[in-house]
């Protein structure tokens, strides 16, 4: 598995609960599809140096997580079907830390 991590830029009009309910659901794809979550980190409203969908402000969410990269195209069109996300960001991050999996399995995809 690799590490990644996506940035998510959520709408500032939607509730708490609503923007938990979100995230809960990519949670679920990136442990359904064979990922793991390693951090969650809330930025919180942010003022945006330009506007986005005509808002100034938006709410930082970024995940990071261990996943086999077939996983990233599911995830990140779940991302584009949410009506709540502005934008996103997805890159590979350095692979040191990543939970040990099946390195056979990864040699073979690579």
């Amino acid at each position: 598995m690799r590490r990644f991590e996506t940035l998510l830029l959520f709408s500032p009009e939607l509730s708490t609960e609503s923007r938990n309910g979100v995230l809960g659901g990519f949670k679920d794809i990136i442990g359904r599809e064979g990922g793991t979550l390693l951090a969650e980190d809330n930025w919180g409203m942010r003022d945006l140096a330009y506007p986005v969908k005509k808002q100034m402000r938006g709410w930082y969410t970024r995940l990071e997580y261990a996943a086999p990269p077939t996983m990233i195209a599911e995830f990140e069109r779940n991302i584009r079907i949410s009506e709540d996300v502005f934008k996103f960001l997805t890159v590979k991050l350095d692979d040191a830390g990543v939970p040990a999996g099946n390195e056979k399995e990864e040699e073979e995809t690579a």
